[in-house]
């Protein structure tokens, strides 16, 4: 009597196994296979990237056949993932050197005020011609220009947000560190990075985003008279809107819808569950985000055997490196004199290449532009600062107590992330064509209706910090607040809002910013054969972008040194305050 439990258990036990057994090796063939046709199809796709082509002259406009959407989305997603890896590469280096020396960070952190205030054609105008020079005969020098103009709206809010986590470290676990005898590599792998993982990559996929905003300005781009365009999504929208085909529109719209929700499928949706590993608090929340092809990823054995094949790798690079970096937490000691002698020997030579940077600027614009441009131009950035002025005032009284039920809230954020990641991810400018249409029926102006287009794609930076911030809030803290019994106002006062007020900051610097590149879309429209235009700073750079002769150079460069002194003047003024007080008020 006794055996018959032990058998059936026994029995249980080899059934539960092998169901196992077959479920691993069900996904170990699915990861190979995926695996497999991944790399072929980034293969296929990528030898388009370096065929011939003549450059020398203009090239308008692409194919609009629906039969090559497929084809065109394929090569505008590998653009995309091109430029988020050089993203991140760029703000590894980039935010840690700004966090860990306080030279470097003096300058890098306003000079990264300036990159992204710089508008995306602004580097177009340069970069175009760099990279054909560079690559004559063959399409791979449009290819980097446009990957590298992706780059650049994507690097910015990629570098703040991991920036802003490390300096917001709690400072047990530095000394940690410290005390392990952690080497500078070990405790950036160990430490900064899986610290710095929940809002990085939420803030990575909300860049992603804002990638395929300026996807079609990337694609099919206007330099000095002549015009270059790539197969892509964005090239194609392009030309279908310049034709007014709002059919043709309407299947690039529903092609990309279903590129953002197989990439958001296959991508972001495991991402940000695995991200999940490394909340740091001390007591359970029930956040737990699941993905199908995160729980695949698991039962397969493919990544332990990449990951035994790669060790060997990862120790040499821990002794190479750790070796060369220095132990964490040291520093030479340097005597108070010649501190402050290097001090302004570094802050010389800063000021001395500003200085001439500043002159030779100067020099260009008043000479071929005039004096009364300048006052000209001041006057459209004050229009622009304006509609830039509403677009954060309004996302910020919508999305943030928006963002904040949702980060709280498990089940929430479960259900709605899949719809606010395709609704970020969407380029707003997409739809610019039957948003337009619908401007010119109702007689509503762009000075009015460039507002709504900024906010298309700009607000979603608010809402994915704030939701960010929100679901890192420590369970410890909420648990304590119903502990209380706080009501819930002072909930929200003395807890909610200060746990997310560094995400905000760091998505409204990021908004601010995107919103002055995005008037450069926004501040003129082309549809049906027809431009229409609002008064603003954003037109004046798209206009000095597409024309010719000397003063091209002259205007272009005046309207990026005004958007410049704007964003960096706004940011100092506000946002870095705003950055002091969350670093020195509400950071754990």
């Amino acid at each position: 009597m006794t055996t018959t439990p032990l058998a059936g258990g026994v029995l249980s036990a080899r059934g539960r196994a092998g169901r196992t057994r077959g479920a691993g090796i069900a996904a170990d063939v699915l990861v190979v296979l995926g695996a497999a046709a991944l790399i072929w199809l980034v293969i296929r796709v990528g030898q388009g990237m370096n065929a011939p082509v003549d450059l020398s002259h203009a090239q308008a406009g692409i194919d609009t056949d629906p039969a090559q959407l497929p084809y065109y989305a394929a090569r505008s997603l590998l653009r995309m993932f091109l430029a988020l890896a050089a993203s991140l590469v760029f703000t590894f280096v980039y935010a840690t050197l700004a966090a860990r020396s306080r030279r470097a960070r003096a300058v890098l952190m306003p000079l990264l005020d300036v990159l992204q205030s710089v508008p995306i054609l602004g580097f177009l105008s340069v970069t175009v011609t760099l990279f054909i020079a560079l690559f004559p005969g063959s399409t791979l020098g449009l290819e980097c220009a446009a990957i590298f103009a992706i780059f650049t709206s994507q690097a910015w809010n990629m570098t703040f947000a991991f920036y802003q986590s490390l300096i917001s470290q709690p400072r047990e676990l530095g000394e940690a560190a410290e005390n392990l005898g952690l080497s500078r590599w070990q405790r950036f792998w160990r430490l900064d990075v899986p610290g710095g993982m929940i809002p990085l990559v939420w803030n990575a996929m909300m860049s992603f985003g804002g990638g395929w905003f300026f996807l079609t300005a990337s694609e099919a781009v206007s330099v000095a008279g002549k015009e270059y365009a790539l197969p892509g999504i964005g090239a194609y929208v392009a030309s279908a809107s310049t034709d007014g085909d709002l059919g043709r529109v309407g299947w690039a719209v529903l092609a990309m819808i279903v590129v953002i929700v197989a990439v958001n499928l296959l991508f972001w949706s495991p991402l940000t569950a695995w991200a999940e590993r490394f909340r740091l608090e001390d007591s359970a929340t029930g956040r737990e985000p699941k993905s199908a092809v995160l729980t695949l990823l698991r039962r397969s054995h493919v990544s332990a055997v990449v990951g035994r094949a790669l060790a060997p790798v990862v120790a040499v690079c821990d002794r190479v490196f750790g070796s060369l970096g220095g132990r964490s937490g040291t520093a030479t000691v340097v005597a108070p004199a010649r501190r402050r002698l290097g001090d302004l020997l570094f802050a010389a030579v800063v000021l001395a290449l500003l200085g001439y940077g500043l002159y030779r600027c100067v020099e260009v614009i008043l000479r071929d532009a005039g004096l009364a441009e300048v006052g000209h131009v001041l006057l459209l950035g004050l229009a622009t600062l304006s509609r830039v002025a509403v677009v954060m005032l309004v996302a910020t009284v919508v999305w943030v107590p928006i963002g904040v039920i949702i980060g709280l809230n498990p089940a929430l954020s479960r259900a709605l992330q899949p719809f606010i990641q395709i609704f970020a991810s969407f380029p707003a400018n997409f739809l610019f064509p039957v948003v337009t249409a619908v401007f010119v029926a109702w007689s509503i102006p762009l000075n009015v209706g460039g507002i709504v287009l900024m906010a298309l794609g700009t607000q979603w930076y608010i809402l994915f910090n704030v939701i960010a911030a929100a679901s890192a809030i420590p369970g410890d803290l909420l648990e304590a607040a119903d502990d209380m019994r706080l009501p819930r106002l002072m909930t929200w006062r003395y807890v909610l809002l200060p746990g997310v007020f560094a995400g905000y900051v760091t998505g409204g610097i990021t908004a601010a910013g995107g919103a002055w590149n995005a008037s450069i879309v926004a501040e003129v429209v082309s549809y049906d054969g027809r431009e229409y235009h609002a008064y603003g700073l954003g037109d004046y750079i798209a206009r000095a972008t597409a024309a010719t002769g000397v003063e091209h150079t002259a205007h272009l460069l005046l309207g990026i040194v005004v958007m410049c002194l704007f964003v960096v003047g706004t940011n100092a003024a506000l946002w870095r305050r705003l950055y002091r007080l969350a670093e020195r008020r509400y950071s754990l």
